[in-house]
This record gives structure tokens, C-alpha cells and sequence, in this order.
């Protein structure tokens, strides 16, 4: 596996946990509000230290943002021939599953221990590893929120057929779509669907 694929799921991956850093920094972000009199600033270095956490997630987040961007641009230039999809199933409930599965266990970590902080470092950094190293970096639930669907297809162009290709898009398909495809993996592809000729 080439690092700039490996890179590019890492991007994926970053992007699938937006919900998991935004809401580390609901829960953890700790500003004393004071109304009246003797009311003052209590300075910017004890306001960082009591959130470093909501910090590196608010970082995190923003590269989220940054990689969405990349990817975006990336699928925009697909020029590749159109393909026909002979067989299509929906894969949507994939982006439910690593949600259940992952951002929401997570988020009741006890974020207040630095242990706990580390133990979830770690957990993310194995996940990632995971999730990298299974080729399941398309079940990304901030993708389903921003519009996307994933499907698994059987496609034929002119000279090929491939099966069980795992389809990330931002149409509804059905079966003898016309589809043109960028490659992000040898079984996973951005797809849009043609319409009208184009």
C-alpha cells in the first residue's frame, strides 16, 4: 500500500471522528462566566490549561474541515469512462454501525483523569489503525451527514467488470446507472452518476 494511500484514509479517518471532537469540546470546554461586581479576567494561561482538551479536539476539527476540502476537490475530477451498474445494495447502515460502535462509547470516557485521556488517545490511535488496515475507511458517518451514501455495485465498462465495489456518492443509484468513478482503494471509488449525457 502506497503512504499516499495510507495518508488518504488516514484523512478519512480524521474526518469520520467530527462528531466525537465536537463533542469533547461541548463537554469539556470550561469557561467561568462571572456576572456584577469583582468580576475579573482570570488570564489566558489558566484559561488554556483548563482547556487543552477542547483545544487539540477544536485542531483536530478543523483539519477534519481542511481534509473534507481535499476530498471534495479530489472526487470532483473523476476522468475515467463511464461504467454500468449491473448490481447495486444499499451499504448506508455501514455509517450507522461505526457510529454505535465507536463515537459513542467513546464520548463516556471520564475526560476530567488524565488516564482516561490517554486510554482514549490510545483507543483512537488502534482504531485508526484499524480502520486504515480493513479498507472500512468508507463507513464514515460524517460523510453520511454531509450527503453522501455509500452502495456495493457490480459495474461493466467497454472492456472490464468488477464486483463488489464499494461506491461512495453523493446520488441515489440504482441499477443501469451510468457512473463515472475515481479510485480511492482497489475495492472503494467515489461515483457520479451521469446525467443527461454529461
Amino acid at each position: 500500500m502506497k503512504i499516499s494511500e495510507i495518508w488518504e484514509k488516514f484523512e478519512l479517518y480524521i474526518l469520520s471522528l467530527w462528531l466525537l471532537f465536537f463533542l469533547i469540546i461541548v463537554i469539556t470546554a470550561d469557561f467561568p462566566i462571572c456576572f456584577g461586581e469583582g468580576c475579573s479576567f482570570i488570564g489566558w494561561k489558566l484559561l488554556l490549561s483548563k482547556n487543552w482538551i477542547p483545544l487539540v479536539s477544536l485542531l483536530f476539527l478543523l483539519l477534519g474541515v481542511f481534509y473534507y476540502f481535499r476530498f471534495d476537490y479530489r472526487i470532483s475530477g473523476s476522468k475515467k469512462l463511464p461504467a454500468k451498474i449491473e448490481k447495486i445494495e444499499d451499504l448506508n447502515y455501514e455509517h450507522l454501525t461505526f457510529l454505535t460502535t465507536y463515537i459513542i462509547p467513546l464520548i463516556c470516557f471520564n475526560l476530567t483523569s488524565a488516564r482516561y485521556v490517554f486510554a482514549l488517545i490510545f483507543l483512537l490511535i488502534v482504531i485508526g489503525i484499524i480502520y486504515v488496515k480493513t479498507d472500512k475507511f468508507y463507513a464514515n458517518p460524517t460523510l453520511a451527514v454531509l450527503g453522501y451514501r455509500l452502495y456495493k455495485v457490480t459495474i461493466a465498462t467497454r472492456t472490464t467488470k468488477k464486483e463488489n465495489i464499494v461506491v461512495i456518492t453523493k446520488d441515489r443509484l440504482v441499477e443501469s446507472d451510468q457512473i463515472r468513478m475515481l479510485d480511492l482503494d482497489k475495492k472503494v471509488c467515489f461515483g457520479r452518476k451521469i446525467k443527461n449525457g454529461n
